[in-house]
């Protein structure tokens, strides 16, 4: 008896071992529904009139491949192109292509064709084709050319008769300008087919109607504003979450005007109280910032006063003879913006300064949030720079010295006073597997698959 118990117990341990490997396995099929917020009216990688979003660049990340990669560390890794070499002075570049790459039309990928496209997006480069690679010379020495070629505008895109086309795991097959975009898995992807058949995506739509469409089951990926982040993991949803990388911040409509002026400026930097922001406000959904740059990514973002001073911010009020009464403006459709806003013109009252709250889109300053657009922390603080409005950082090297430095003359300019960086965050069904966020918010879907629906 004990012996029949034991086999019979040892059969059933193997079915239910492979049933549940059966269960686990990756599968091939099935259509990734996708809501977000971002409503982008082009899909052209090059197209500056887009907004920022991280979920644009994620969308045209499924579209289109740049030559160049980051890893997780920000370091360049092959794509595109398998290799590359630069010539002494940093000034002229080769980029030797992978071979076996098409565009999404069939047509295969030639140095030609990718010289094309870099030179469409760049016009004050040299770019042209040798042999099986391409050549790029620069005016001036690019020691960090490759990191730079990572950016989406850099995606490789064949035009042809007005039509774009990339080289990326997914195929437009259906495209609703703003609205909606479907996605066809190429079979001849030169990474491999994406286990997935299909992905669709639905634009525009706020975070309460995506909650709503995730939680009937009409979606399986959401994105999560940062405030909620943590209830949404408390009631239960699966939340994959990134490192603090949107920067949220106080940017001035023109330059300091005179030394009161920028007295004022200081006095409010120096009122407003960050970690209630994010604790409060925010619910935890970023960190206190006092830098342009997040703190994980450069090692010195905490030598960047964040703490409120309000003792210090009554005193150099105290210096000013006249302040000036500003307006704050913000973004209507952001929810949290009003709360911050709100909370800031407190700040502003405790330290003696004038602040009016506007939703009109001139303001003496507003509340902006600009995502950091790469891991390679030189690049991320030139296109920081650029979308705030604000010089070419100038570095003399890439030590963390000349880093800091440059990062510290840009706020001297006192056009931008940072206040966090915020975490992107979604919401992933359970039916959702090998779904990963990467450190820069970034997602891998070729890898994800679907399990089976239970009947």
């Amino acid at each position: 008896m004990r012996l029949t118990g034991f086999l019979l117990l040892a059969a059933s341990s193997l079915l239910w071992t492979a049933g549940s490997s059966a269960a686990t396995r990756p599968r091939y099929g099935g259509t990734l529904h996708v809501e977000m917020r971002a409503a982008p009216t082009s899909l052209d990688p090059a197209d500056s009139n887009q907004p920022s979003w991280f979920e644009s660049r994620n969308l045209f990340d499924l579209i289109f491949e740049t030559l160049v990669s980051l890893d997780e560390q920000g370091k360049p890794e092959p794509a595109l192109a398998s290799s590359w070499q630069a010539e002494s002075g940093n000034q002229r570049w080769q980029f030797r292509l992978r071979h076996g790459v098409t565009f999404q039309d069939g047509a295969p990928v030639t140095s030609d064709a990718v010289a094309a496209s870099l030179r469409r997006t760049n016009p004050t480069w040299k770019v042209f084709s040798e042999g099986e690679a391409v050549v790029i010379e620069r005016d001036s020495p690019a020691p960090n050319l490759p990191a730079e070629l990572t950016l989406r505008r850099n995606s490789i895109v064949k035009r042809e008769s007005g039509k774009i086309t990339g080289t990326g795991p997914f195929a437009v097959s259906q495209w609703e300008s703003g609205k909606k975009l479907v996605l066809a898995a190429r079979e001849e992807y030169w990474g491999g087919r994406a286990f997935v058949d299909a992905i669709e995506i639905e634009m525009g739509r706020n975070f309460r109607e995506q909650m709503i469409s995730f939680d009937l089951g009409k979606t399986q990926v959401i994105e999560v504003a940062p405030e909620q982040a943590h209830r949404t993991t408390a009631e239960g949803r699966d939340v994959e979450s990134s490192a603090p990388l949107e920067l949220i911040a106080l940017v001035f409509s023109r330059d300091s005007q005179s030394p009161e002026d920028g007295r004022q400026r200081q006095a409010l930097a120096l009122s407003i109280d960050r970690e209630l922001l994010n604790t409060v406000v925010l619910q935890g959904g970023g960190e206190p910032a006092g830098g342009l740059l997040p703190n994980w990514m450069t090692g010195y973002g905490f030598l960047f006063p964040a703490s409120i001073n309000l003792e210090l911010a009554r005193l150099v009020r105290s210096e000013i003879p006249h302040t000036t009464s500003w307006t704050l403006g913000y973004d209507p459709a952001d929810p949290a913006a009003r709360l911050i806003a709100e909370r800031i013109v407190l700040n502003a009252r405790d330290a003696g300064l004038g602040l009016q709250i506007t939703s009109a889109s001139s303001a003496d300053v507003r509340i902006v949030r600009i995502p950091v657009v790469s891991l390679d922390a030189q690049i991320a603080l030139g296109e920081l720079a650029a979308g705030l409005g604000l010089p070419p950082p100038k570095l003399a090297s890439i030590s963390v010295d000349d880093f800091y430095g440059a990062e510290n003359r840009l706020l001297q300019s006192q056009h931008v006073i940072p206040l966090l960086h915020l975490r992107t965050a979604y919401g992933v069904s359970n039916t959702v597997k090998n779904w990963r966020t990467a450190r820069d918010g970034s997602w891998h879907l070729p890898n994800v698959w679907l399990a089976a629906e239970k009947l």
